[in-house]
């Protein structure tokens, strides 16, 4: 089964999404902070993580750029997850070391397609 670590401080968009994943068949691990996501990225080796932009503790442009600088961690494919949607935050995403970039409220079968995408599957 296909893990996916969803890095999400707002509890509503957290439950809401995990959910949704879960029914499509993904096994959804949940950080509140980038700080867990950077540990659950190197503890538990997710296939693909979605990675809010704003967060407590650590955002997630450094936990981006920690998760892509580790070698255990630097090969799994990281979506940025932003309620920023102006074209410069994808810009600033991709330079973090973001593999590809959501808007939210995320379309759900948009943000399949790419993971799916990103792991070929």
């Amino acid at each position: 089964m296909t893990k996916i670590l969803l890095v999400e401080d707002n509890e509503m968009n957290r439950d809401m999404l995990s959910r949704r994943l879960s029914r499509r068949g993904f096994d959804v691990l949940i950080a509140e902070n980038g700080k867990v996501g950077v540990e659950l990225a190197e503890s538990q080796k997710p296939d693909l993580i979605l990675m809010d932009m704003s967060l407590p503790v650590m955002d997630g442009w450094e936990a981006t750029r920690r998760i892509k600088a580790n070698p255990l961690t630097s090969g799994i494919p990281v979506i940025a997850l932003t309620a920023h949607a102006m074209a410069s935050d994808r810009e600033m995403a991709l330079e973090a070391g973001c593999d590809d970039y959501d808007s939210k409220p995320v379309d759900l079968p948009q943000l399949v397609r790419k993971i799916e995408q990103l792991l070929a599957i």
